[in-house]
């Protein structure tokens, strides 16, 4: 059974198509990339299936259920997390607390024990620590556990990020350009851990502009251009596709994905 299925996305914007009859699947495990030009309709995407807009056409199952036009919060406790664009981090909170943040799901909330610091409260917030500790080894992060996010230079920050989105234990994880304005030793940590989500059974679907990544990590590739599928394929189908050069890659960025494959 596939972990996410997309069957038919439609979706308009005062008249204007931002996606029409988008369909694919994505497996456990499996890393699949969303590729474009600008305005293709691949954050509009995302954004359908995180239930931040309703589609107008079709459906969108997770792990087999229908969960079409579900909010995001319900989401979440199926299974799916992302993360966006622009940092979504808490930059005067510790990186380890901003971890702590995410695992809100996983704990029970009971005013009185809460307001009285019972023993189960104390033992919660020990078993979230250690939790977001782990999720910050998965990173690389370890060391920087108790500095304040906001002196984190830009390319842990987007580990922070991901590693705050583990934290509700997803089996789908939707990342909007994780490597977005990062050197090539930043893009090359943010490749390694995605490969390692990847490893552990989640699904990663993920929307890059970087083509030296997108065609180095991804099992296979779904171009958008204008709202609509012009392909889908390993890497060396998408880059040999006549239509995905001419609509996006170009002979140049052609080029570019080939050598990301020797």
């Amino acid at each position: 059974m596939s972990m996410l299925a997309v069957e038919g996305l439609g979706i308009t914007f005062g008249g204007v198509t931002a996606l029409a009859d988008v369909s694919f699947e994505v497996k456990p495990a499996e890393i699949f990339a969303i590729i474009g030009p600008n305005g293709a309709g691949k954050t509009t995407l995302f954004n359908v299936i995180s239930g931040l807009y309703p589609p107008r056409q079709g459906r969108v199952r997770l792990n087999g259920e229908d969960v079409t036009g579900l909010p995001p919060d319900r989401l979440a406790r199926r299974g799916l997390s992302r993360t966006f664009q622009n940092l979504q981090v808490f930059f005067r909170m510790t990186v380890a607390e901003n971890i702590m943040v995410g695992r809100h799901l996983h704990e029970r909330r009971n005013v009185l024990a809460h307001l009285f610091t019972l023993p189960s409260v104390l033992a919660q917030n020990r078993a979230t620590r250690a939790k977001a500790e782990n999720l910050l080894a998965f990173v690389d992060l370890s060391d920087l556990a108790d500095r304040t996010a906001g002196s984190l230079p830009y390319g842990a920050l987007r580990r922070l990020e991901i590693a705050r989105a583990l934290a509700t234990e997803p089996k789908l994880l939707l990342l909007d350009e994780p490597a977005a304005g990062c050197n090539p030793v930043e893009t090359e940590e943010i490749d390694n851990v995605i490969q390692k989500i990847a490893a552990s059974g989640v699904a990663v679907v993920l929307v890059e502009h970087d083509m030296k990544l997108v065609m180095k990590i991804s099992h296979r590739i779904h171009v958008l251009d204008r709202g609509r599928t012009i392909a889908q394929g390993s890497a060396a189908d998408v880059r040999n596709n006549e239509q995905v050069i001419a609509a996006y890659l170009g002979r140049h960025g052609q080029r570019e994905a080939a050598r990301a494959q020797d």
